[in-house]
């Protein structure tokens, strides 16, 4: 099968924060045909390149994506921003729920009951954030404190 590729373009950016530096390099290519993904449009390559600015210590990581959006509908930059999006959700939801609630210990495993307990969890996350609490695991002491807490957090929700 024939391969058709548009010339890739390239962008470039850089964030410093939490001790680190990281350069993100982006790559984007339309495709027509080839790859064995039907109705694929584009295919992105990000390169991370973190660099511990305490120690020194760098680390690089390639992550690739094939979307079935064109160039005109959404440009690489706003692709790559989308997949960047998706670690706020890592970052606010699962690493709650994995240290917080230290999910993986839960020893609901069959029937319903882990996707019910998965959908409670979110909800009361959710419902602390709606109360403006930036740490979860505040929120949970402060409502473990009194039973009639969790009860004014439903009535103002």
């Amino acid at each position: 099968m024939l391969l058709t590729v548009v010339p890739p373009r390239r962008g470039v950016t850089i964030d410093i924060g939490h001790g680190r530096r990281e350069r993100r390099t982006l790559k984007t290519t339309a495709i027509n045909a080839g790859i064995g993904f039907p109705g694929a449009e584009q295919v992105l390559r990000i390169t991370r390149t973190r660099t511990d600015r305490a120690t020194g210590k760098r680390s690089t990581e390639a992550v690739y994506a094939v979307t079935g959006l064109t160039a005109t509908d959404a440009t690489g930059e706003q692709i790559a921003t989308w997949l960047r999006g998706h670690w706020g959700i890592e970052n606010r939801v699962h690493w709650i729920r994995d240290v917080t609630y230290d999910e993986d210990r839960c020893r609901a495993r069959t029937g319903h009951a882990p996707q019910i307990l998965a959908t409670l969890r979110n909800t009361a996350i959710s419902l602390a954030r709606l109360a403006g609490h930036t740490n979860i695991a505040a929120a949970l002491r402060h409502y473990a404190h009194d039973f009639t807490r969790p009860f004014e957090l439903l009535l103002t929700c």
